[in-house]
């Protein structure tokens, strides 16, 4: 799978063509996609791939979308919502933003315009809340505003990826992330593409820190940053 920036959205549509067209257009612009068409395969992707946005069918059979909606907001996952359904009735949109949605299109729509309301709703969420600009643990510091990074009183030379790999860890103290949580927040793409690079990045991550690393392995799952 092609690695993309702005990160994974999950489409949850039972329709093959219009997963399919919604995929094609995301990807162009940008985005990572991972397909599922129904409710309970759905709800594991999310706690599985952790991606940046949902595109989320309301009509699917047995779990429709407004309950998937409502069992992630119950469960206090806020990942951005958009719904998509066939269905044309102002009480079905108020209602589905009532849940906990971000936006609302109704088919048939413009893959194009699918492909902005997710931007516009990740722009939204991000004014809502903006992020610290340092982080540390440890002797470990990043500075996001400027991508520089130090171990103790040193500035050392990341990549991009590395630099993203751990600025993401520092933001979540303490939380363990599984190697396909890793690739999709990071990478931006799903456990298909292989979780070896997750390894290859944390190892090389742990050289250039050395003695300062904060990043702990938790043996069968992933890796953290210790608080």
């Amino acid at each position: 799978m092609q690695q993309q920036g702005r990160g994974l959205v999950l489409v949850v549509e039972d329709e093959a063509a219009i997963a399919e067209l919604a995929a094609m257009y995301l990807k162009r612009d940008g985005f990572g996609v991972h397909v599922e068409s129904d409710g309970a395969a759905a709800l594991a992707a999310v706690r599985r791939l952790k991606p940046v946005a949902i595109v989320l069918d309301i009509g699917l059979s047995g779990m429709d979308g407004l309950e998937i909606c409502k069992t992630l907001r119950a469960a206090g996952d806020w990942t951005p919502v958009l719904f998509v359904t066939a269905r044309d009735d102002e009480l079905d949109r108020l209602l589905g933003l009532e849940i906990g949605a971000d936006d609302y299109l109704t088919k048939p729509f413009s893959p194009r315009e699918l492909a902005v309301r997710v931007r516009t709703v990740l722009r939204r969420a991000a004014a809502a809340t903006p992020p610290s600009e340092v982080y540390s643990a440890g002797g470990v510091r990043v500075d996001l505003t400027q991508r520089r990074a130090w171990a103790g009183e040193a500035e050392i030379g990341l990549t991009s990826t590395e630099f993203d790999l751990l600025a993401h860890l520092l933001r979540h103290p303490g939380q363990v992330f599984g190697r396909e949580q890793l690739l999709s927040s990071v990478w931006g793409y799903a456990a298909s593409a292989g979780t070896r690079t997750v390894d290859v990045h944390i190892a090389q991550l742990r050289a250039k820190l050395g003695d300062h690393s904060p990043i702990r392995t938790v043996r069968g799952i992933g890796y953290s940053a210790d608080k």
